[in-house]
């Protein structure tokens, strides 16, 4: 059982640059939540089943996902994830270049919390810092399930 209140956010992002500026983001404005990161949808999933050899959760997630990634993009990891009992409840928030409303709308199909365009969270990410330091005192979140 983990701590109530900690929180882990899952950055799921092939973009280097991004997940560098998020962790950053978070440091400069005090929100304590470790980050863990993937690549892309195939490698999120290994992750969130227990089968990566060396990245863990301690506390319960939200997993910001980005739309446009390798191997398994965003669409086909909500689909894998909203699929599967074990894992259909996660917390997700779309995070990605994308401001297409095609876009916004399948993503909600699939029971997202939120939808971020990277370009309008603010300057280095103040906005998705805040954001998740007010969500995660308003809410409570599942605990993790072991795997």
């Amino acid at each position: 059982m983990s701590d109530n209140n900690e929180l882990t956010v899952f950055l799921v992002d092939d973009d280097d640059v991004a997940c560098e500026a998020v962790v950053r983001s978070f440091k400069k404005h005090s929100i304590p939540f470790p980050v863990v990161t993937a690549k892309d949808g195939v490698e999120a999933l290994e992750v969130l089943r227990g089968k990566h050899p060396s990245k863990r959760f301690t506390g319960p997630i939200v997993i910001l996902l980005d739309l446009n990634m390798p191997r398994m993009d965003g669409f086909e990891f909500l689909q894998e994830l909203r699929s599967d009992p074990e894992l259909s409840s996660n917390v997700v928030f779309i995070l990605t270049t994308s401001n297409d409303d095609n876009d916004r709308t399948r993503a909600y199909s699939e029971h997202i919390a939120g939808y971020m365009v990277k370009s309008s969270v603010g300057p280095q990410f103040s906005r998705l810092a805040n954001l998740l330091s007010h969500y995660k005192a308003s809410v409570t979140l599942p605990a993790v399930k072991s795997a």
